[in-house]
């Protein structure tokens, strides 16, 4: 903007001694190492008047334009301007930078006091701030009447911090940051910069050098392969008050849970995260899915990593769109009635320079001890857990995605890894704790700390460990010493029934307790069952592909996996492309393989059934109390039979806080089993809701639709049983009438969308 006064180069300006910095001051400033630039540079009362000192390298002349008229400062040295004004001329002004690009008016950000008060620095340095992303980073605010940007980060061994952007060519001599002592922050308001500008931190390290670093704090990144942050301010209007408020009002525990896992990247190739609003929740509500889980969507390099190697813990990734273009994805999700899950990666960080590692020059985020700080699987960093700063930048940040993005949950990737110094590591390269044992105390601290601060701030929402071992507690609440997860995966029972169905059926009889071992410690931790991109990749197979026999028998055992793993107590996880039984394994460059539902392939029609199976599965649970209102409790489960290793069957009740029951059966050989008997807890008819072997599947079937009348037959344990035909390799769900939705009539096809240009 130009001056609405003429410039007067040649007008005189009083110069005292004062106004001048001492040399060595202006030394530090222009290398980038000075630590409070803003006592060189601004305004300031001296005797004889105001100096007023500038910094603009490359300007040919800066002119103060004042209330009084203009002045010119004179220049010193490298793009340094000074300038004594008398007494009588107010301390009020805007400059007049002349250069190459011709005249241009801005305002002076180094007259202004901090934006950070001193409650922040303090919460900052005690590792309290739970809202830390409202203070570092980059923030549009207007300080003073003057519109622009305030920035901060975190960087206590740096001897000096230069803003660098698009908005100074990538040179930072003019925008020097100053120290807030001892919190180790680092500020500068930059009147003029707004939204889209990309920037980054120029950090004088100790020994010389000057590194470029992107915004830890960041809620927008560039796309890859470009590393800059960008400023951020939501301007999104969110629509999902009532499922927020109706979320806030009921816990997990108790509730129907089935998850539907997914890759953004390759769900459907090229989408938006708009674009993926327009399809996504339909097709989770054509499936009747509850949740959809994400695999990580924060800022990462390397789209081979899935998302698990993080750089921008803040930011959603750029590859399909904005942040509130995010926010838009999960509010129509939510108006979909499907919560959201995030994948949340805690446990290490890449060691890409742009980023988080060696930050300031020295071990930062990751611990000074090598031997901790290098994690031996992935080639990346791990986290500092016993530095409270660090804690602070991941306890806020698991509280950001819920409060920022209303996620619903968040499932925390590698705890295993986090939990144990020796994870992976060879005898004499990992240091015991100070008690001498292998538990990372620190991790556990953090974790502790975590899950009570995100359940105390955000009603409803969960969070589910991804953890491995047997560690004890994982989900028992903080104040009695677990780590305060809502839920874990059950690699366990994951691996257990994974084995057992990819045996041949002849030999099954041998293995029976592969299935049944679940339910020793079904009870010690609230689980999910999780069949997860983990384990449709790396030469593991597709759940179908690991199912034994001919390509009949191969769907058949998946579908009565599926049928028996919805019917087992816990939370249900499903990875795309199985629930219509894809043959290949995970590929994050072409996603799901939708073509096979094409209507011109010749064996759409049993992908189809599949798929349909799935839908029907979730519809039955949501409507059976008895398959979740008691997950983790003993009162809702028991074996009818346990023990029926020679035939390949397993037959349990399910049962509500109310009673009603619901039972299921697996028939696990590919032969029909007629007039089986089997043990019912209550008198009068039994209804079929559910038999994987129907036609409409894509099975034989072979088993009746019409109910079974209970007989006053004592039988495993109970008063009635009954004798039903069993189909070959399926599984049968039975309820009395009016306790769930009975067999649905033939429908349509699912999806039109399931198209694979769709």
């Amino acid at each position: 903007m130009t001056s609405r006064l003429a410039p007067e180069l040649d007008r005189p300006v009083l110069q005292l001694a004062p106004a001048r910095p001492e040399p060595e001051e202006t030394a530090r400033l222009l290398a980038g190492r000075h630590h409070d630039p803003h006592a060189v540079l601004g305004v300031h009362p001296v005797r004889g008047g105001t100096a007023v000192r500038v910094l603009r390298p490359g300007a040919d002349a800066v002119l103060l334009d004042t209330p009084l008229g203009q002045v010119a400062l004179a220049p010193a040295e490298d793009g340094l301007f000074t300038g004594l004004l008398a007494p009588e001329w107010p301390a009020e002004y805007r400059l007049l930078v002349h250069d190459a690009g011709g005249v241009r008016e801005e305002a002076d950000g180094y007259r202004l006091a901090p934006t950070l008060g001193e409650l922040d620095l303090h919460l900052i340095r005690e590792g309290r701030h739970e809202q830390l992303w409202q203070v570092l980073g980059a923030h549009p605010r207007e300080v003073e009447g003057l519109a622009g940007t305030a920035f901060a980060v975190w960087a206590p061994n740096a001897e000096g911090v230069r803003l660098v952007g698009d908005f100074n060519f990538w040179d930072g001599t003019g925008f020097p940051m100053r120290s807030l002592g001892a919190s180790g922050v680092w500020e500068l308001f930059v009147p003029g910069i707004g939204e889209g500008a990309q920037y980054k931190f120029e950090i004088a390290v100790r020994g010389g050098e000057l590194v470029q670093k992107a915004d830890p704090m960041a809620r927008r990144a560039e796309a890859p392969p470009c590393t800059a942050s960008v400023v951020e301010a939501s301007q999104y209007r969110w629509g999902d008050a009532q499922w927020l408020a109706r979320r806030a009002g009921h816990g997990t525990l108790d509730r129907a849970m089935s998850v539907y896992e997914l890759h953004l990247g390759s769900w459907r190739p090229g989408l938006s995260y708009r674009q993926l609003a327009e399809v996504l929740p339909a097709y989770l509500r054509e499936l009747n899915f509850t949740h959809v889980e994400f695999m990580p969507v924060m800022e990462h390099p390397f789209g081979g990593s899935w998302g698990y190697q993080v750089t921008g813990f803040y930011a959603p990734t750029a590859r399909f769109g904005s942040p509130d273009d995010f926010r838009y994805l999960v509010d129509a999700l939510h108006q979909a009635q499907i919560g959201v899950i995030v994948d949340w990666v805690p446990a290490h960080f890449p060691k890409d320079g742009f980023a988080l590692a060696r930050f300031d020059g020295q071990a930062l985020y990751e611990p000074a001890d090598p031997l901790r700080a290098e994690h031996p699987d992935w080639g990346t960093l791990t986290f500092d857990y016993g530095r409270a700063e660090v804690r602070n930048f991941l306890v806020a940040n698991a509280v950001y995605w819920c409060e920022e993005f209303h996620v619903d949950g968040l499932r925390v990737d590698a705890v295993a890894s986090m939990l144990y110094l020796d994870y992976s590591r060879e005898d004499g390269r990992w240091t015991p704790n100070q008690h001498g044992g292998r538990e990372n105390l620190d991790a556990v601290g953090f974790l502790q700390e975590m899950n009570a601060t995100v359940y105390r701030r955000c009603p409803g929402v969960v969070t589910i460990a991804e953890e491995s071992t047997a560690w004890s507690g994982v989900t028992r609440p903080t104040d009695t010493g677990g780590l305060g997860f809502g839920l874990k995966w059950n690699m366990g029972w994951m691996h257990d029934t994974l084995r057992y169905f990819g045996r041949d059926p002849i030999h099954r009889q041998y293995h029976h307790n592969e299935l049944t071992f679940s339910m020793v410690y079904a009870y010690s931790e609230n689980y999910v069952l999780p069949i997860s991109h983990d384990e449709v990749v790396h030469g593991k197979g597709a759940l179908v592909s690991k199912m034994p026999g001919d390509w009949w028998q191969q769907r058949a055992n998946h579908r009565a996996y599926l049928g028996l793993m919805w019917a087992h107590p816990g939370k249900q996880l499903l990875f795309m492309g199985q629930e219509f039984a894809q043959g290949a394994e995970f590929d994050h460059e072409s996603g799901p393989q939708w073509w096979l539902l094409d209507e011109d392939w010749p064996a759409a029609a049993e992908h189809r059934g599949v798929q349909r199976l799935v839908g029907e599965l979730n519809r039955i649970y949501q409507d059976s109390p008895a398959l979740w209102e008691l997950d983790t409790s003993p009162a809702g489960f028991s074996w009818l039979d346990a023990d029926a290793a020679q035939d390949n069957v397993y037959s349990f009740v399910r049962r509500d806080a109310a009673g009603r029951s619901l039972v299921a059966v697996s028939n696990l050989s590919p032969t029909v089993r007629s007039n089986y008997r089997i043990g019912l807890p209550a008198a009068g008819r039994w209804v079929v809701v559910l038999d994987t072997d129907q036609p409409r599947f894509g099975g034989s079937g072979a088993g009746p639709t019409t109910p079974y009348q209970a007989e006053d037959v004592p039988w495993q344990g109970q008063q009635f049983s009954a004798e039903l035909t069993l189909p070959p390799l399926a599984t049968v769900w039975l309820c009395p009438p009016g306790s769930a939705l009975p067999l649905a009539p033939a429908d349509p096809d699912l999806l039109e969308m399931t198209d694979h240009d769709a």
